[in-house]
């Protein structure tokens, strides 16, 4: 078909290239355009309902001469580029020749410049494309010379891929042919959970049945279904390397003419995502990654050797710098012991004091990494109130266990410790190490009097830093000051700290108590409002906002207990359903369907009283609540109101429809118990009104309640004689009339009733197609005459099959297979049909006809002469034989006589001219038989040569 979109894109309206020509002929009309370019490539543009002129139009365009009936238009022609075009056109009324050639005039011009502009955008699409490419090259080209990790710069060229074709599920592998060993470098999948390590290099022998694998020692490119692609290499399915995809497209990389690596992209859920054009795109983009890679990996080994130059140079300074440091601490020491002394006088917060004495003590000793570890009130716990540490940006509070500083909090003792000293501890299990590990570790204890609260501690992550016994006298001496003057701090702030813990908790208290009150109160509001939209939803039909069927039913049973409380109450339940409403879905669409339902839901509502409740129950089906009625008389004028309003043109999807509806009244009685039963009693009443003519109204009485018990009864007994196997082919034979001898017979549907005995189709058909359970039967049916048949003999035997089964896709493939189990010989077996099986879905139908005339099945058209016998069926049917209507044989004698012959006439030239078989039906007299004979009519069937027997009493 055309592309809709690009035509929509040229101006075409949106119905497509054959709606826009349709428009300028005659309404009702039907066209099919086709065209053929010069490579060969073919499309075509159709209407509606134009699939009867798809093979004429195909002949057309393939050069045969075909013949114009004087409602078509047929035209072939070559456009200026060599496209060949034809065009086929049926018409719902003649129009003149010469208007006829103004319009193939104007559709040659029309059609010629769509398709060059269909060309065109072709072609920009094409260059649109180029471009796209050329800037995926440059970004990739760029982000190989970015500062990205390897990582990020990855993803932005999955990204990129992912702008040139489906490339949700991407990977890039690295292969080493010389080590036999690849690594996944990048790997994004949607549904393969596997995560890729960029560094491990993972032997191919470790995946023997990986498709990736297999890419690579194949050395050419892949793709298709993963199935095939093992197939295809030889690989057995391992579930282990991930899902299988609908479509797998793998591309190789390669360097200086080896292969380097992969590149895959794959998709779970459409096959044939990736086209030739695709794999060639990849292919090129490929070996741009690969270069992109390799300048990637050139920039990262560039860098870490900077790096590591840089860190070495780091630590010459490290050192340099601490040999200075050591020489200047002999002349700061005696200035720094006077610092401190005043500083212990003079610091107005324990946090400044604790910084001071850290300056002071940095000036003395190596102390860029120095912390005051205190214990916890409740002795359990160690906690840092200073810390500066060039490793450690903060140290958080833990609890005691086996560390240093632990160590000097359990042995009062100052601790100057080396690495291997720390060692020594840590083998004897008399410490454990945190953190970062000292080269050098000096550790003093605070006192609190005689008791040990805290430690003062330096140390030196480097072999050329560390400290001296010099050192601890030193940090003795300060931990002793900061001792002092803690104890004096600590109360004073121990007394600030309880103030202003008392005020933020108030504080905080209260905000609590206000949010929680805030958030209460919403919750509340929301689930309110959610219990309310729920029980709308509940009791409502989302489309049209009316009540629906639960809100309906506990109403009518709230009324249903005020009559039986108050007597004198009266209501009515009224069961609306739109008619032929499927038609308007079938043909302007549902979505034009549920704007007629609205539209018909408000007019239901402005024609009932303001008290009255007004359902929709679903589908096209209404239902209202009528309380206070006086009598039947008044809910029937209330009826009439309601399909009057209905009954008003309504314009959807630019037509003007005229809505109808059937309804039926179920009043209330004392014997309800419930609203369903109203509304069965009310659906049974709109049925009568439905079978009396449709657009009126009936009113539930005593006689359908008997008929539908009736019928409930038959349904239950049809089921049961289902169960039992009760029905039985009846066998009427089938005569040549030229020398009465039987050449068939047509089986026809008896079913043994238990009470009522042998009942015909027409006493249970109705049902049975209505109930669905006609089909079952039928099956049945056919069950014993395919066992029948398989007993031999001679002739054939005819079943009617019904429309219902036309729908079903595998009816001709589960006949056959029954003939075929059953042994019997196809080709005795005949179907009949009528024109109404082949209307609904012809293409399905003809595809069944045709499998089953192919297996010797023939096809029998039943009662022709009654529906729209259309020429067309039987031309393009494979229809074997014509059934006459009796209709038409009773006629051929009597006052309609010269009107049943006449068209009795034409049915059997028309059968001749084509070359079906004829059988006249329900032939009682033998005049009948003769006139038949003389028509033409070959064979006859009817009382006259034999009634319907069991085929215990076929002769």
């Amino acid at each position: 078909m055309a592309d809709e979109g690009l035509l929509a894109q040229l101006g075409v309206p949106s119905s497509g290239l054959a709606g826009m020509l349709v428009e300028t002929l005659p309404t009702g009309s039907r066209l099919v355009v086709r065209w053929r370019d010069a490579s060969g490539r073919e499309g075509n543009a159709a209407t509606a309902g134009a699939a009867h002129l798809m093979d004429r139009s195909a002949r057309l365009l393939a050069g045969e001469a075909v013949t114009a009936a004087s409602d078509e238009i047929l035209e072939t022609w070559t456009a200026d580029d060599e496209t060949r075009i034809a065009i086929a056109a049926a018409l719902a009324e003649a129009l003149p020749v010469a208007s006829q050639q103004a319009w193939l005039a104007l559709v040659r011009r029309t059609v010629s410049a769509t398709l060059a502009s269909i060309r065109a955008q072709a072609r920009i699409e094409s260059l649109q494309k180029s471009e796209r490419l050329q800037q995926a090259l440059y970004e990739i080209a760029d982000l190989a010379g970015s500062g990205l990790e390897m990582q990020d710069m990855l993803r932005r060229i999955h990204s990129v891929v992912g702008r040139l074709m489906y490339a949700r599920n991407f990977y890039i592998v690295l292969y080493d042919d010389a080590a036999r060993t690849l690594r996944f470098l990048y790997f994004a999948d949607q549904i393969d959970a596997f995560k890729s390590e960029p560094d491990r290099a993972i032997p191919i022998g470790d995946m023997p049945s990986s498709l990736t694998v297999g890419l690579l020692l194949h050395g050419e490119p892949l793709r298709g279904p993963s199935e095939e692609i093992r197939d295809k290499l030889g690989i057995v399915r391992d579930p282990e390397h991930g899902p299988d995809s609908e479509d797998w497209l793998g591309v190789l990389m390669r360097r200086e003419g080896r292969v380097s690596g992969a590149i895959v992209v794959q998709s779970y859920d459409h096959p044939a995502s990736y086209s030739d054009e695709d794999r060639v795109l990849l292919e090129f983009v490929a070996q741009h990654i690969q270069t992109a890679l390799d300048r990637k990996y050139a920039q990262v080994e560039l860098e870490r050797r900077v790096g590591e130059r840089t860190r070495e140079l780091q630590r010459a300074n490290e050192e340099l710098q601490a040999e200075i440091i050591e020489r200047q601490r002999g002349e700061e020491l005696q200035r720094a012991l006077y610092k401190i002394a005043e500083f212990t006088a003079n610091a107005d917060s324990l946090e400044r004091f604790y910084a001071q004495a850290h300056a002071v003590v940095d000036e003395l000793l190596y102390a860029r990494n120095f912390y005051i570890a205190m214990l916890s009130a409740d002795g359990r716990h160690l906690e840092f109130p200073y810390s500066v540490d060039e490793r450690e940006s903060q140290r958080k509070t833990r609890r005691l266990s086996s560390g240093l500083t632990e160590y000097v909090l359990a042995t009062g003792q100052p601790l100057l410790a080396h690495r291997a000293d720390i060692a020594t501890l840590e083998a004897e299990g008399k410490v454990r190490s945190f953190g970062e590990q000292a080269y050098c570790w000096l550790g003093v204890p605070l006192f609190r009097g005689e008791t040990v609260v805290g430690v003062i501690t330096v140390q030196s992550y480097h072999e050329g830093v560390g400290f001296t016994l010099r050192d601890q006298e030193l940090m003795t001496f300060v931990a002793h000051q900061i001792g002092s003057s803690l104890q004096r701090k600590l109360a004073q702030d121990d007394l600030k700290a309880a103030h202003l813990e008392l005020e933020q908790r108030v504080d905080e208290r209260t905000r609590e108590l206000e949010e929680s009150n805030h958030k209460l109160l919403a919750q509340i509001g929301e689930r309110l409002r959610a219990e309310r939209r729920l029980t709308h939803q509940a009791l409502h039909d989302a489309l049209t906002g009316l009540p629906n069927r639960a809100h309906l039913l506990d109403r009518m049973n709230e009324a249903i207990a005020r009559a039986i409380d108050d007597p004198a109450f009266k209501f009515a339940v009224l069961f609306l359903d739109l008619d032929r409403f499927k038609l308007v879905n079938d043909s302007v669409g549902h979505a034009s369907g549920d704007e007629m339902l609205v539209e018909a839901g408000s007019r239901i509502v402005s024609a009932v009283r303001p008290d009255d409740v007004v359902a929709r129950l679903g589908g096209d089906e209404f239902a209202v609540l009528v309380e206070g009625v006086e009598g039947a008389e008044a809910a029937e004028k209330l009826a009439a109101r309601i399909l009057r309003a209905l009954g008003a043109p309504v314009w959807i999807a630019g037509r003007e429809l005229f809505p109808a509806a059937s309804l039926g009244i179920a009043m209330w009685q004392p014997r309800y118990r419930s609203g369903e039963e109203l509304l069965r009693d009310a659906d049974a009443a709109m049925y009568r009104a439905k079978a009396l003519g449709r657009g009126r109204s009936a009113v539930f009485d005593e006689h359908m309640r008997e008929h539908a018990m009736r019928l409930l009864d038959l349904e239950a007994d049809l089921r049961r004689a289902i169960n039992r196997d009760d029905f039985e082919p009846w066998y009427q034979p089938i005569v040549r009339l030229s020398d009465s001898k039987v050449i068939g017979h047509e089986a026809l549907l008896r079913w043994n009733h238990e009470q009522r005995g042998v009942l015909a189709p027409g006493d249970f058909m109705g049902l049975g197609e209505d109930s669905g359970l006609i089909e079952q039967v039928d099956w049945m049916l056919y069950q014993q005459v395919a066992m029948e048949l398989s007993a031999g003999g001679e002739g054939y035997v005819s079943v009617n099959v019904s429309p219902r089964h036309f729908r079903s896709a595998d009816f001709a493939d589960r006949l056959l297979r029954m003939l075929d189990v059953c042994g019997a010989d196809s080709r005795r077996l005949r179907i009949e049909i009528t024109e109404v099986a082949l209307l609904d879905d012809a293409p399905r139908a003809l595809r069944m006809l045709r499998t089953l005339r192919d297996h010797g099945v023939l096809a029998q058209l039943d009662d022709f002469g009654t529906g729209f016998s259309a020429l067309s069926y039987l031309h393009n049917f494979p229809i074997a034989t014509l059934k006459i209507d009796r209709s038409f044989v009773a006629g051929l004698h009597g006052e309609s006589s010269p009107e049943s012959m006449a068209v009795t006439r034409a049915i059997l030239a028309l059968a001749s001219a084509l070359g079906i078989e004829t059988i006249g039906e329900g032939i009682e007299t033998d005049a009948q038989r003769l006139a038949l004979r003389d028509l033409g009519c070959e064979y006859g069937q009817g009382y006259l040569f034999g009634h319907p027997v069991p085929a215990t009493q076929r002769g």
